[in-house]
């Protein structure tokens, strides 16, 4: 399993309907995708949530890596972004664990980020680093935040380059507030072809 993630951030005074209208007019033509566990098409809108932007931020969790090149760079996709936006950066990270939450059947609504940075000082584990154990006890929280009512799918992946953990949880209502969230975001469309294809737990 793979994550990745592009943030197209819009002017304060910037209508987001414009984005709503994309994503009813073209978010179907994902949901058969060969290779793409799923994609939650995100909205922040500014001063909702506590968001200080606007922005347009497509999550994707993919099954097939080659599928994810072939979207960005093989034509099969990510163009369009392109045409409209430019071309952003997209953030990638390595999966370590996905679970499927009480929620899973429903239309989500929402969807929550933390990015924390990993500890670079010594630490007791045998790495002399500090991970194992604190993923070890990240991945124990995620499946108690899995077990939640209203969690649709439980995600923990790691940014090797910048040594930073994503925790991301598509949720089927709105994000509680007790969330330890960075980023709170609207789900407007979910494409999940190969959802079930998931692996579903624990995979370092």
């Amino acid at each position: 399993m793979y994550a990745s993630q592009y943030e197209i951030t819009l002017p304060a005074d910037y209508d987001m309907r414009i984005i709503r209208k994309r994503v009813a007019d073209h978010g179907h033509l994902l949901d058969d995708r060969a290779g793409l566990g799923l994609k939650a098409y995100l909205v922040r809108e500014r001063g909702v949530d506590g968001s200080p932007v606007n922005q347009y931020a497509p999550f994707y969790l993919w099954n097939d890596i080659g599928a994810m090149g072939r979207f960005l760079v093989g034509g099969a996709g990510f163009q369009g972004i392109i045409r409209d936006f430019g071309r952003p950066p997209v953030r990638h990270w390595t999966g370590l664990a996905a679970l499927a939450g009480p929620a899973r059947t429903a239309v989500p609504a929402a969807a929550s980020r933390r990015l924390t940075a990993l500890p670079d000082g010594p630490g007791p584990d045998p790495d002399g680093l500090g991970l194992a154990e604190r993923i070890e006890r990240e991945t124990r929280e995620l499946a108690e935040l899995a077990r939640r009512e209203g969690v649709h799918t439980a995600v923990l992946a790691v940014d090797p380059r910048d040594w930073r953990l994503l925790r991301f949880v598509v949720w089927a209502d709105t994000v509680p507030q007790d969330e330890d969230a960075t980023e709170r975001y609207q789900v407007l469309h979910l494409s999940a072809p190969g959802l079930a294809d998931l692996p579903d737990g624990i995979h370092p």
